[in-house]
């Protein structure tokens, strides 16, 4: 009984002096910050990682593949079924073709 006095004016004084938790985003830095910012501003890819479907991939209307930078290596499953993956660098301003007939290219976008 006594141990129970003692026990709930102690809870109510720790939860004045120190509040609730802050938010994610005023812990985080960098850029795991401006990765968070991302999510929240809905975009769910923020670093160009997950795969492109692969288009006409003709000379005329190449994969575009977007990049912040001059090159990017790009990888082609040529076949639905293949266990390999044609790795290749594509340069900003030269479209590239695969073994497998498809053409890619760079698009140009703002840093994450």
């Amino acid at each position: 009984m006594w141990l129970l006095k003692c026990v709930k004016p102690l809870q109510r004084a720790r939860s004045r002096i120190y509040g609730t938790m802050h938010e994610p985003l005023d812990h985080v830095t960098g850029i795991q910050k401006r990765e968070l910012l991302a999510h929240l501003a809905g975009e769910c890819d923020p670093f160009r990682i997950m795969p492109i479907k692969k288009g006409p991939g003709t000379y005329e209307c190449p994969n575009l593949i977007p990049s912040a930078f001059a090159s990017r290596l790009v990888g082609c499953v040529c076949k639905p079924h293949a266990m390999h993956i044609e790795w290749m660098w594509v340069h900003m301003g030269w479209p590239r073709r695969c073994g497998c007939g498809y053409w890619f290219e760079l698009c140009p976008i703002v840093p994450l």
